[in-house]
């Protein structure tokens, strides 16, 4: 289901070099430019709330933007995102689900009652 093999490799290669140029980029302007990285970061976290809560210092989560695990969130999420999406006409993607009694499977199965 979902998009053909081929496809998907190919799209999952551009989202890899996508995110990979972004976050070498942004870890350069990091390092060359921290304090206006830092202001671009809070603006971003005011849109979003993060900036407003007291027990949560920009301190904490600024130096992580750019990392190794930032890439490799950033990467998984994309990929998911690739995966969960479908064309007009065409086949729903078999998202994983959980069900109340706290088993995992996806929702074709949850469908036939597998």
């Amino acid at each position: 289901m979902g998009l053909p093999q081929s496809g998907l490799w190919v799209k999952k290669l551009w989202v890899l070099l996508e995110v990979a140029v972004h976050v070498v980029v942004g870890k350069v302007l990091l390092i060359l430019f921290p304090d206006r990285v830092k202001r671009n970061i809070l603006a971003m976290g005011e849109k979003t709330g993060m900036t407003r809560n007291p027990h949560f210092s920009h301190d904490n989560w600024i130096p992580t933007f750019f990392s190794t695990q930032y890439f490799w969130f950033i990467l998984k999420v994309r990929w998911q995102r690739l995966e969960d999406m479908t064309e007009l006409g065409g086949l729903a993607p078999n998202c994983p689900v959980v069900r109340l009694s706290g088993q995992r499977c996806n929702i074709w199965d949850f469908m036939q009652g597998k």
